[in-house]
């Protein structure tokens, strides 16, 4: 977003809680809506310095035999490609070329937004700091993209549900290992209750020929007793998870080798938030997972903050910076992110491995036999459709912002 408002003439200031900025996390996928935004941005090279192109995407059964694969990027038609990149490089990667394009000044760390007061002509953020003081920040308006646990939406909407969870929990880390099919595939292998997912984030290292590859385990436990407080986001031991999968044994695929190989593993529930009404209160407003968070079954929640950071640009220059573009945001994108959570609540994209389990148990010879390869086509087309990657709406879809596009209205 800041980035964004550089572009469009606009002065900001990223009010950041973490006290220091590190490369922290592991892989993300990042669809080609959001390449064609980065690429707006100045980005065309870096990316490879951080991850790969995607060129492939996979469901696998069970058994271990295909029930869809597809060519995804170029290869597929569209005018940008996905990338799967390392989370923490990319966040990296932004925050330098931040503090080269508007300053050092430009983002305040250790400052965590607690509650906002909306005034007539500009918004106050209370504002939490390292030191244990508080202080308060001005501006004209006020863009919360403080995430899941966002404390601007609690304000907002203050008698809402906590997370919502469906009793799956996901363990992830990254692991240098051998290719696997195309090189630059994502692969998820497995049921609704029970998957494997698998990608790399890096090219083959020419002196090792292995790749940093990025991995899921998912499993679904008895969600009835709630989640626990320390359940967020923690390292975890891999005999929490490992044991499950010991008979998952696939000649393409060494996933004990992957899992025990990793330095690190993190522990996460997966979860998201049920939709709200409105996502704007005067001048301040909810973008990215803090209006929208999902759950990862479609890689869209960081392809989906760059976009949204986008169109909120696109509104600031015809709008200027207030609340007339604030609504109009609202007014683009509440409606189909709200119905994108819940589609992705339902399993998104990976919905029909649920309808092969129950035909076949997983394991097949031809997936013909099974399920009409038209309907799979159909399924994964409305997917793209929703999730804002349809190939010839986005390849057709003129820049979000203009170029040369500035704010000009008070």
């Amino acid at each position: 977003m800041a980035l964004t408002c550089h572009q469009i003439g606009v002065q900001a200031v990223v009010l950041e809680s973490s006290r220091t900025i590190a490369p922290l996390g592991v892989g993300i996928n990042l669809q080609p809506n959001a390449i064609r935004e980065l690429f707006e941005l100045g980005f065309q090279n870096e990316l490879d310095d951080i991850g790969i192109e995607a060129t492939e995407w996979a469901l696998v059964a069970r058994g271990g035999n295909d029930v869809w694969a597809e060519p995804r990027g170029r290869a597929a038609g569209y005018r940008w490609p996905p990338y799967s990149v390392h989370r923490g490089e990319l966040q990296m990667l932004l925050y330098r070329t931040v503090l080269d394009r508007m300053g050092p000044g430009t983002v305040l760390t250790g400052h965590r937004v607690v509650e906002y007061r909306n005034g007539s002509d500009g918004v106050v953020a209370t504002v939490d700091m390292r030191d244990g003081k508080t202080t308060e920040i001005g501006g004209s308006v006020l863009l919360a993209a403080d995430g899941l646990h966002s404390a601007v939406r609690a304000q907002m909407h203050p008698n809402q549900p906590g997370p919502h969870w469906g009793g799956q929990i996901l363990w992830r880390g990254a692991t240098p290992g051998p290719p696997v099919r195309s090189c630059a595939a994502f692969t998820l292998v497995g049921t609704l209750d029970q998957r494997f997912v698998h990608y790399p984030i890096s090219s083959i290292d020419p002196s090792t020929g292995l790749q940093l590859q990025n991995w899921i385990a998912e499993l679904t436990v008895d969600a009835s007793g709630g989640l626990a407080a320390s359940d967020w986001n923690r390292e975890d031991d891999i005999d929490a998870f490992l044991p499950a999968f010991d008979d998952w044994t696939f000649d393409w695929l060494d996933i004990e080798s992957l899992v025990r190989g990793a330095p690190t593993v993190w522990e996460f529930p997966m979860v998201d938030r049920d939709p709200v009404d409105r996502w704007v209160d005067g001048r301040v407003c909810l973008i990215g997972d803090a209006a929208h968070v999902m759950y990862p079954v479609g890689s869209n929640g960081a392809s989906q903050a760059i976009v949204d950071a986008r169109v909120m640009g696109s509104h600031l220059v015809e709008h200027g910076v207030g609340p007339d573009a604030l609504l109009a945001f609202e007014d683009q994108l509440i409606e189909p992110m709200s119905a994108l959570v819940l589609r992705n609540r339902g399993h998104g994209p990976i919905g029909i491995l649920g309808l092969v389990d129950e035909r076949s148990g997983g394991y097949f010879d031809q997936i013909d036999d099974v399920i009409p390869l038209d309907e799979i086509e159909e399924f994964m087309a409305t997917y793209k459709a929703a999730a804002g990657f349809a190939i010839e709406a986005l390849n057709s879809a003129p820049p979000t912002i203009a170029p040369g596009a500035r704010v000009t209205v008070a």
